[in-house]
């Protein structure tokens, strides 16, 4: 055998190694291997393969007894730890045996990282802050946690605190010793018994592929309505151009004259940071009737046109003229505005139209902001109901401080959903209360409690930037919501639910600083927790700081390794952050970075990060978009990508089709399937280089 032929044998049989299953193992089974249950166990609730028998269990009865837990919720989860230690089948994973020896399971902190099992509710994914806030301040006796409670010269503290806040003094210090995450060949305990199983455990992708394709710098992307390969790119400013996408892999770049606009709007539009021209979305029949809608702010003082009720005003326990200024801007200065336009008058029909009326043909929707912090304002209409959304943020940079999130009467901090087919009459509007020309939807949640905001469909935001519907399944609604300090989180979104800010930041309570508008307690609510996300420190680590770009289900071929997932990303590290549902239609995410190439062949060259000669330097990504034939872009501040093949970076995907076999959907693989794959790959590859 030649010398390259042993590298590849090595290479294939480590990889052989990868795609072995998890195996069920105990810690205090005395064959480690877990057995059937002849009785079912009553006080752990366990049936079919445990680590203990009855008696067992009786013994963890007594032991939980001892420690004398008077607090109900903090007694259900150490009861669920305690059972965990000799009863789940998975134990000896959960509790990391090869690195000693401990007396708490690893318990689940986060969802920036791949995990094997999956929670039935979200909050479960951040268990470790759960006990800690739950069991933090109550009394125990011989806690659990003891193994931690030391000195500095080694005396047990155990018998002398009965209370982990007493030892641990913060949230990060306990989740740095006890929390963790599911990989590396570990997993994390999420307050319910473990579960693995071929599907959840399939491998991720090896990286995100990238083409070059444009130098432009532009906010949103919108396909064209026609189903053609032409799209519209917008910048911040107020101009929209329309652009010819080239087929991928083919060495073209986009074709977009910036000298030449489909519309431009600068002169009506606010312009700075966090400011400008926030959406654009066409009606479902623009074909027909060529109406498309944007969203965008205005200054009052410097456009009379800008006009249009305070969000800060009585209703909300809110005066606008005790405010005082905010960075030199005047409460409500700033306004949101939705607006309609036409392409009708331009072109024989819409679809030929390279250009808009650049005249509103009305106003659809205008709210004045009390502060001058970041309004989101991402317009989308629904696939399957054909309402328009509008996505509001709590109109302020920090703290919500009249908390109009929480708030069902303002419509700050909300999704909001309206009905601009059914224009009612001017004193309908008036009667209605309304904040522009549009209806409201029947079935939205409050539309029969006339004292609450009826064009709510979603509260509890604090700047949803940037949410979508999967293009398969349009009940499947998300968004990234933008946090303060703490998290940024992805967000499935329902109708009349809670997404918790500001009473929570992600998984986190919340404190504001100040909150003249009051205050809503974590009892009086029942928050919908992220299904992804990740804390500031996982992005930069020195400067904490981070902004979630929400993205896209990747419904393309161009990489079949990535189809199904969801792809989305941050604007300030450029990381590519991709989700996965398992099983699919779960509800139950993981999320994980991935690297990612810039396409050896791409058009345009790409400029790389520091030390690296492959990764691309994308600098600021402002938004994710997707095209008419379900690929995805990154739009940023040094270009506009999109994402490519998987065999342009050297990345090895074993689904990727051969030319001239696209446009079928991949057929459905189990990790075995994909290891059968790969056997024949390396069998080839190595047979050849033995020869």
């Amino acid at each position: 055998m030649s010398c390259r032929g042993l590298i590849f044998f090595l290479f294939f049989i480590s990889h052989l190694l990868k795609f072995s299953s998890s195996s069920a193992v105990c810690i205090n089974s005395g064959s480690g291997i877990p057995s059937e249950l002849e009785t079912p166990l009553k006080f752990c609730s366990y049936d079919g393969k445990a680590c203990c028998d009855v008696s067992e269990e009786a013994r963890l009865q007594i032991q939980f007894q001892e420690l004398n837990v008077t607090d109900p919720k903090c007694a259900s989860l150490l009861k669920s730890i305690l059972c965990d230690l000799s009863d789940d089948q998975f134990s000896a994973k959960l509790f990391q045996l090869t690195s000693g020896v401990r007396t708490v399971p690893i318990l689940c902190n986060n969802t920036l990282s791949v995990k094997s099992q999956q929670p039935s509710d979200g909050h479960s994914l951040y268990f470790c802050t759960k006990v800690w806030e739950t069991c933090g301040s109550v009394s125990v006796i011989n806690c659990p946690f003891e193994s931690f409670l030391q000195d500095k010269a080694g005396r047990d503290l155990g018998f002398l605190t009965s209370k982990v806040r007493d030892v641990v003094q913060s949230r990060r210090s306990f989740c740095e010793n006890f929390g963790g995450t599911s990989e590396g060949g570990k997993v994390c305990f999420h307050g319910e018994p473990i579960s693995l199983n071929n599907e959840q455990t399939s491998l991720l992708p090896k990286g995100l592929c990238l083409e070059k394709i444009g130098n432009g710098s532009y906010v949103y992307m919108a396909p064209h309505p026609d189903g053609s390969n032409r799209a519209f790119f917008a910048n911040l400013q107020g101009k929209i151009w329309l652009a010819k996408i080239p087929v991928e892999g083919c060495n073209e770049i986009l074709e977009i004259d910036e000298s030449k606009t489909f519309l431009d709007i600068s002169d009506n539009i606010l312009f700075d940071t966090g400011h400008g021209l926030m959406g654009i979305a066409f009606h479902p029949n623009f074909s027909q009737n060529g109406r498309f809608f944007l969203s965008y702010n205005c200054d009052q003082i410097k456009n009379p046109t800008c006009a249009g009720r305070c969000a800060c005003n009585s209703d909300m326990n809110c005066d606008p003229s005790k405010l005082g200024s905010d960075h030199g801007i005047l409460p409500c200065q700033y306004h949101c505005v939705v607006a309609e336009f036409t392409v009708n008058g331009t072109s024989s029909k819409p679809s030929l139209a390279e250009s808009a009326n650049p005249s509103e043909v009305r106003r659809i929707f205008t709210i004045g902001v009390p502060h001058s912090g970041g309004h989101a304002g991402q317009i989308l209409f629904g696939p399957a109901d054909g309402y328009l959304y509008l996505m509001l943020s709590d109109g302020s940079y920090r703290d919500d401080p009249y908390n109009f999130a929480q708030n069902k009467k303002s419509l700050l901090g909300k999704i909001l959903r309206i009905d601009v087919d059914n224009i009612p009459s001017t004193k309908e509007i008036n009667d209605m209360d309304l904040w522009g020309n549009y209806s409201i939807p029947r079935d939205n949640p409050y539309v029969k409690d006339k004292e609450l905001a009826q064009e709510i469909w979603a509260i509890g935001f604090k700047n949803a930037w940037r949410c979508s519907f999967d293009s398969e399944r349009p009940s499947y609604f998300l968004c990234g919501d933008a946090g303060q300090d703490q998290y940024e989180e992805v967000d499935v979104i329902k109708k009349g639910k809670n997404y918790g800010w500001r009473v929570y930041e992600g998984p986190f309570l919340f404190h504001p600083s100040e909150s003249p508008g009051g205050n809503t307690s974590a009892s009086s609510i029942h928050p919908i927790f992220p299904v992804m996300g990740y804390s500031h420190s996982e992005i930069d680590k020195e400067s904490g700081s981070a902004s979630i770009i929400g993205g896209y289900f990747y419904r393309s071929m161009t990489d079949p390794c990535i189809y199904g997932r969801y792809l989305y990303t941050d604007m300030y590290a450029g990381s590519v952050l991709v989700g996965t549902e398992s099983p699919e239609s779960s509800g139950n995410f993981t999320s994980a970075k991935i690297s990612s190439r810039c396409a050896h062949d791409s058009p345009m060259p790409c400029s790389f990060v520091q030390g690296s000669a492959t990764t691309p330097s994308l600098g600021y990504v402002y938004s994710l978009a997707e095209d008419n034939n379900k690929d995805i872009y990154y739009l940023t501040s040094t270009g506009v990508y999109r994402v490519a093949r998987p065999s342009r970076c050297n990345y090895l995907c074993t689904k990727e089709k051969v030319v001239g076999l696209e446009n079928n959907k991949p057929h459905s693989s189990s990790p075995l399937r994909e290891g059968f794959d790969f056997l024949q790959l390396f069998f080839f590859l190595t047979i050849h280089f033995m020869l």
